[in-house]
């Protein structure tokens, strides 16, 4: 016997009562097996293996080469050096769908520890209700094992062999694993108890009870989670592996139940009784030949065509003429679950574990037969260079013959549910139906599949007539307006009669928007976007934004055909799902920087967005149904309308946002733009203050621009410098003023021209508008003699070129009104030039200006210096219109400038100038150069 304390070191593997030659035997078949062999007993958490194989005996190599046909004849029939000894796990048995053939079918299902007397009872009654069961009997001695004459046994000693195996003994619980007697089988030994039973019995006799759990999840099972039929087994060989664990090879020897659980732990130790079947003699041996036969039969035609075993399995088996052996090998070669094995090892009746077998074997052949006829039926519609097509059409074919289309079939049943509720003609319905008809026939990995099941889930998506409650009150939009945004009155104004005329529309039952598109114009910063915000919110709509800068394909806005790849619908249905209703407000910002390519005009596709006798039927190219965009109200956004295409300007209405004065910026400063960033900044108001000087400071030298950002940036310079003071240097209030702006925020970034303190000869101011606001502009103008040539520098466009030519030719038709020589143009050259030249510079507002300068400069008279003038002038001397008034006098008051010459039409335009300018300044309204000159020269 194996004493299990003598352990091996450097990796050599035990040693039993088996001689040399088996020894290499075992570890022959150990290489082998260590890629296949079940660990049935091992702990959950897997351990790393060594591909180190076991230290033989290296005297006996011709020993080994006998021995290993003798033992593989006595085994199992298989010319494999394991004799088909099986590794099997719980994982490949549950390949198999569970048999039903019979009730018997149904094993033990708990295991309670008895006597021996009532074990023997049962058994015996139980042999009794067995058909053709004979009395129990006599146990008969283990048969001596055969020995090949030139080789010694194999097993164990004869002494041990010759004895009858005790009905005490310990007991290994198996996972996954059923052991038949008369099989050979190797399989790994992890848990601790299952070592110390091996390891017990190797010190015993070598004989072991082995029985399967009823599930493999359990890491040590009680004793009720365990079989009460097994198989009692003999230890062949034990071999150690790296890692504490161990690999055994057993051989079934006969099949028993327990009586009696002696103990659990460390180890199981159980009584058994050993089960006595008929013997097949003692029954009608044609009919135990018909069912070894067709075993034998069912079990080669399953060979042949699923190629799962050799040829030499097959002729070894049919070597085998007992019933029962041939039962039992075939058993532990099979794949099926171990509810099954647990069956076939209980079954007293060999005749019923062969049917048994025969129905596993058929229906697995079946099963593998359908498996080839969906492969076959996929094949033939299989495009070779298509792999991914024929894994998805044996998905369909799987899918119909589970009968797992009944999913599609709820879908599609919901889907039509929901068609009947929707707002859309009876023609598109039934389009709608038939795609969801074709969509539930087409496999779900098509390409065309994913883009109707887009387009169909869109459908369902859009609101189709929902429509939001609208509330137009006239006071809460003023108000909203109001606190939202500071100056603004003309744009308010045109905001309010927009929504009262709505209101008297919604009154009437009127719910369409067939008033003008408004567009908000003005220069960055001014407010356009939050504007269309509070619009939204006094009317109750949803708001949607919708950048169109930089869109330049046309199926942007119309969508694509869904005849394309990666197809989408346009943004403006887009947004109306965004939505969820019918009657949102819609602002389309930035719609002068669309642009255009060879994928289209999308500035073209908005004509019909933005047209109200349109719009109720818009085509989208992906929705291909006509949708109402009739009650949708559209806002639209832009820096110039000189870019805007002509024809979408024409459906819009242009209501112009000019800029901020100082004197507003100031206040939204202090109302909006400085508690916000306080808040952002993680102040609070005691901690910072800016003066309203300070504040005044700041916008004049910090920034220079007609909307707030700019501002708003400084006032979070201002609050994150604040901000390192009271975390630094510990100050509790920071105050800034017009002293310490500097300290805070640097030196001056931007600086604005002041007037001049006295009078001067050919310097003439005039005003200039700019997207940062007004601004002051000096002419200067030297005459020298010459030929009568004319310069012009200081980057200005051809406006301003033209101007200065048409203002040198009035001049000469009024030399001698003005006292100047009639042949200047002959002997004097004249050189304007406008400072700052490297800003480029055009208009057509600064005519009257470059001809007071060069009249000033021709007639030696002197220009007054508290006067700044703006206007176009003609070759007859007429003063034309300009724009930008409010801008150009603020920049005049700013300068210091107390007196402006404005052309006589642009009087209506004073009314936007602030109260606070007007007081400052006193205009002067012209309509020809002779009043200019007259305000401008100083008289000699």
């Amino acid at each position: 016997m194996i004493n299990m304390a003598e352990k091996k070191t450097n990796g050599k593997a035990k040693k039993g009562t088996q001689e040399s030659d088996n020894d290499q035997v075992f570890k022959d078949n150990v290489k082998s097996e260590d890629s296949s062999s079940a660990s049935v007993d091992k702990p959950r958490k897997s351990s790393a293996r060594s591909n180190k194989s076991a230290v033989g005996d290296t005297n006996s190599s011709a020993k080994m080469r006998k021995s290993n046909s003798s033992t593989a004849s006595k085994s199992t029939p298989s010319s494999k050096s394991d004799s088909v000894s099986k590794s099997a796990t719980a994982s490949k048995s549950a390949q198999s769908p569970k048999p039903q053939p019979q009730s018997k079918l149904q094993p033990q299902s708990k295991l309670q520890p008895t006597s021996a007397s009532k074990s023997k009872s049962a058994t015996a009654s139980k042999s009794a209700q067995s058909p053709k069961s004979q009395p129990k009997p006599k146990s008969q001695p283990q048969p001596k094992p055969k020995t090949n004459a030139k080789s010694k046994p194999a097993s164990i000693s004869s002494a041990a062999s010759r004895k009858q195996p005790p009905t005490r003994m310990p007991m290994v619980p198996l996972r996954g694993l059923t052991v038949f007697p008369g099989v050979s089988v190797s399989f790994d030994i992890g848990r601790d108890g299952s070592k110390q039973a091996v390891e017990n019995a190797m010190e015993r006799n070598q004989v072991i009870f082995l029985a399967a759990q009823k599930t493999v999840d359990e890491e040590w099972p009680e004793a009720d989670e365990i079989y009460e039929v097994g198989c009692v087994a003999r230890i062949r060989q034990v071999l150690e592996l790296p890692g504490e664990n161990m690999k055994i090879m057993v051989e079934g020897k006969k099949r028993a139940r327990i009586t009696r659980v002696v103990q659990e732990d460390p180890y199981f130790e159980v009584d058994v009784d050993y089960l006595t079947y008929p013997d097949e003699s003692q029954h009608d041996q044609s009919l135990i030949e018909a069912h070894r036969r067709k075993l034998l039969q069912t079990f080669e035609k399953y060979a042949l065509s699923t190629n799962r075993f050799p040829p030499e399995t097959v002729i070894a088996l049919g070597a085998l003429k007992s019933l029962s052996s041939l039962a039992d090998t075939i058993a532990s070669q099979i794949n099926v679950p171990i509810e099954t094995k647990q069956y076939l090892l209980e079954e007293d009746l060999v005749q019923h574990r062969a049917q048994e077998l025969i129905i596993i074997l058929q229906r697995e052949q079946l099963v593998y037969e359908l498996e080839k006829e969906i492969e076959t039926k996929v094949r033939y519609n299989l495009d070779k260079s298509q792999r991914d097509y024929f894994l998805r059409e044996q998905l369909k074919t799987i899918q119909s013959e589970l009968g797992d289309q009944e999913n599609s079939a709820k879908e599609q049943e919901v889907w039509n549910e929901q068609l009947e509720k929707l707002n859309v003609s009876d023609e598109f319905k039934l389009k709608i139906r038939k795609e969801i008809a074709r969509l539930s026939r087409m496999p779900a990995g098509y390409p065309e599949a994913s883009v109707l099941r887009s387009w169909v889930e869109l459908i369902f998506e859009l609101p189709w007539g929902r429509i939001d409650i609208e509330k137009v009150d006239l006071k809460r939009a003023r108000r909203i307006l109001d606190k939202d945004h500071y100056g603004l009155e003309k744009v308010k104004e045109r905001i309010l009669e927009y929504l009262a005329v709505r209101k008297l529309r919604d009154e009437a039952g009127d719910m369409t928007n067939k008033g003008p598109i408004l567009c908000l114009v003005g220069p960055p910063g001014v407010g356009k976007t939050s504007i269309a915000k509070s619009v939204a919110e006094a009317l109750g709509r949803k708001y949607v934004r919708m950048s169109l800068g930089g869109v330049r394909d046309e199926a942007e806005i119309r969508g694509h055909r869904r005849t394309y790849v990666g197809a989408m619908p346009g943004r403006i249905i887009n947004a109306i799902r965004q939505a969820d209703t019918d009657n949102p407000l819609v602002l389309l910002d930035e719609i002068d920087k669309l642009g255009n390519d060879f994928r289209g005009d999308p500035s073209s596709a908005l004509l019909e967005v933005l047209d109200p006798e349109q719009n109720n039927s818009f085509r989208d190219h992906y929705l291909e149904i006509p949708y109402d965009l009739s009650k949708v109200l559209f806002i639209t956004t832009a820096n110039s309308a000189d870019t805007i295409p002509q024809p979408l300007l024409d459906r819009m209405e242009i209501v112009r946002l000019s800029g901020y004065t100082e004197a507003e910026k100031l206040e939204i400063a202090s109302r909006h733009l400085l508690p916000n960033q306080i808040k952002q900044n993680a102040l609070n108001k005691k901690q910072l203050q800016i003066t309203r000087k300070g504040m005044s400071n700041l916008i004049s030298w910090y920034t220079k621009e007609a909307g707030v950002r700019q501002l708003e940036r400084e006032l979070a310079h201002v609050c994150r410098r604040a901000a390192i003071l009271i975390t630094e240097k510990g100050e509790t209030r920071v105050k800034v003023t017009p002293d310490n702006l500097e300290d805070l925020l640097g030196k001056k970034k931007f600086r604005f021209d002041m007037a001049a303190d006295n009078d001067q000869v050919g310097i003439a101011t005039g005003l200039a508008w700019t997207y940062a606001g007004g601004d002051t502009l000096t002419i200067e103008v030297n005459v020298m003699p010459g030929s009568g040539k004319l310069e012009l520098t200081g980057q200005l466009g051809d406006v301003m070129k033209e101007s200065a030519r048409a203002a040198v030719t009035y001049i000469r038709s009024r030399a001698a009104d003005l006292k100047i020589s009639d042949d200047f143009a002959s002997t004097k050259d004249i050189h304007i030039h406008v400072p700052a030249g490297a800003i480029p510079k055009d208009g057509p507002s600064a005519g009257i200006t470059l001809a007071t300068a060069v009249a000033s400069a021709l007639s030696g008279r002197a220009v007054r210096h508290n006067v700044a003038m703006t206007g176009e002038i003609t070759l007859r001397g007429r003063v034309l219109p300009i724009g930008g008034l409010k801008e150009k006098v603020i920049a005049a008051s700013r300068a210091g400038i107390d007196t402006i010459l404005v052309p006589s039409e642009n009087s209506r335009d004073t009314d936007e100038i602030p109260e606070s300018v007007k007081n400052k300044v006193k205009i002067h309204y012209v309509e020809n150069m002779n009043q200019v000159l007259e305000h401008a020269l100083v008289n000699v």
